[in-house]
């Protein structure tokens, strides 16, 4: 018994090293725990399987990853660039055996406030410009992430609330929604029409109310068609690719029946989507002045706490949907992975990417047994964009509103909502707070405020408590 426990607590000490040196030589160690359940005797069985989960889930990645994208106000190319990358980084370096890594929804008001106010060219901006100050917060967050993992700081991104995690995830779900309904009516590119205020989310609601008689009713038709179609053929089986059935029957109907119904196509807004994916996008720092400095730090923070947060929060879920019994994921080298992400992504025509909640989830259903399932995901996503590059670009704007406000629909779950009612009024109170502010001020403006809130509240309750029991 005593040498079956001193067995155990040296893997454990192997596994989660309690020194910065220790993390470090674990964060290059790339073939880790993470690989126990791939043996020379299952080795052909386990790659099947990680094969196949791969597949569904590059398939369904593609549309998601050029709505995200588009959301963000980048490219569609981008979206499908860094949902790959960042898997095949995330699964060499990462610290969960079954995270799927890509472009989020909680990542988009960050990216499409960055893009908004950096291209803007009435303040003399381009897209090339905005796309570089990306790149360059982005690898300066993702250097405060290795050195939070390298220090053992991943384990505290578990002390954020769960009332404020569902509330925040509420709150995107909304500000996508009414987001993405513009392409869903027909409506142009708030990008030409609103320019700097792209990203204002009262200005949106405005223009659309403003421009109601533009709609497009066959738009609309497509949008619910998409939203329809993946929405059922997800609940029927998670191995029918939902998004790509949907996607594909949306641009079939917009190239015949609907030809001349005046659809808004990826194409009419992005042009032709190359299939030369990869080219360096260099960081770029605008004239430092005070402004500048704040919005580095700002976004900064941002991308650190979704990064941190959401993958901390997928790892774990993907532990628990997996029934994972041996080793757990590793909070501080999930930290590690996520900060070479944020570094090495955006620099080849990427973005910020963390771990996907749905995706990862879809992954472990698939079958997905080890990180093999990451590395066929990235390949197969690239592959048959490659060769698909020259049709995505007709798919309807619609389709991809569709899409997303399928997504949307997705991040709001009742059980979750009643989980937190059940935990008292305090708990179910924040999270409301969270879910409004988010849409309707900023994302850090929301959570921060929250968590703030959050916990001055409960140390006050504490302390009242303690004088109480005196």
């Amino acid at each position: 018994m005593a040498k079956h426990l001193n067995k155990l607590q040296i893997m454990i000490r192997k596994q989660f090293p309690t020194t910065p040196l220790g993390r470090i030589k674990l964060f290059f160690t790339v073939f880790d725990s993470r690989w126990e359940d791939l043996t020379k005797k299952n080795w052909m069985t386990v790659a099947y399987k990680d094969f196949s989960a791969g597949l569904i889930v590059a398939m369904t990645a593609i549309p998601m990853a050029m709505g995200f994208a588009i959301a963000m106000g980048m490219r569609p190319e981008h979206g499908i660039i860094a949902g790959a990358l960042a898997c095949i980084i995330g699964r060499t370096f990462g610290g969960s055996k079954y995270q799927v890594y890509g472009p989020t929804a909680a990542f988009i008001p960050i990216i499409a406030t960055i893009i908004a106010k950096y291209s803007n060219p009435s303040n003399g901006g381009t897209f090339e410009q905005a796309h570089g100050f990306l790149v360059l917060v982005s690898i300066i967050s993702g250097i405060v992430l290795i050195i939070l993992g390298v220090f053992g700081v991943g384990k505290y991104a578990k002390l954020v609330p769960n009332s404020i995690i569902v509330g925040f995830t509420v709150g995107i779900a909304v500000a996508i929604a009414l987001s993405n309904f513009k392409d869903i009516l027909g409506l142009d590119s708030f990008k030409t029409l609103l320019g700097d205020k792209e990203n204002t989310f009262f200005e949106k609601l405005s223009y659309a109310w403003n421009h109601l008689n533009t709609i497009n009713p066959w738009a609309i038709l497509l949008g619910i068609v998409t939203f329809a179609v993946t929405k059922i053929l997800l609940r029927v089986s998670i191995y029918i690719p939902g998004p790509v059935v949907a996607m594909g029957l949306a641009t079939l109907l917009a190239s015949t029946l609907l030809a001349d119904k005046h659809i808004i196509l990826v194409r009419d807004l992005y042009g032709s989507i190359p299939n030369n994916f990869f080219k360096i996008q260099l960081p770029f720092l605008p004239a430092l002045n005070t402004s500048v400095f704040i919005d580095i730090i700002y976004f900064v923070v941002a991308i650190v706490f979704v990064s941190g947060v959401e993958s901390i929060l997928c790892s774990s879920m993907a532990d628990k949907l997996a029934k994972n019994d041996k080793t757990p994921f590793n909070p501080d080298k999930e930290f590690f992975g996520q900060g070479l992400v944020q570094i090495i992504t955006p620099l080849v025509q990427g973005f910020p990417c963390t771990g996907a909640l749905a995706r990862t989830a879809t992954s472990i259903k698939a079958g997905a047994t080890t990180p093999l399932a990451g590395y066929f995901k990235g390949i197969l996503k690239l592959t048959m964009a490659f060769f698909l590059a020259q049709y995505l670009e007709l798919i309807p704007m619609a389709c991809i509103g569709g899409i997303l406000v399928w997504v949307a629909s997705n991040m709001i779950k009742p059980s979750e909502i009643t989980e937190i009612k059940h935990l008292g009024k305090f708990e179910f109170s924040m999270m409301l707070y969270t879910a409004i502010m988010v849409p309707v001020t900023d994302f850090l403006t929301g959570v921060l405020s929250a968590l703030v809130i959050y916990f001055v509240v409960k140390f006050a309750f504490k302390k009242m408590g303690k004088n109480t029991s005196n």
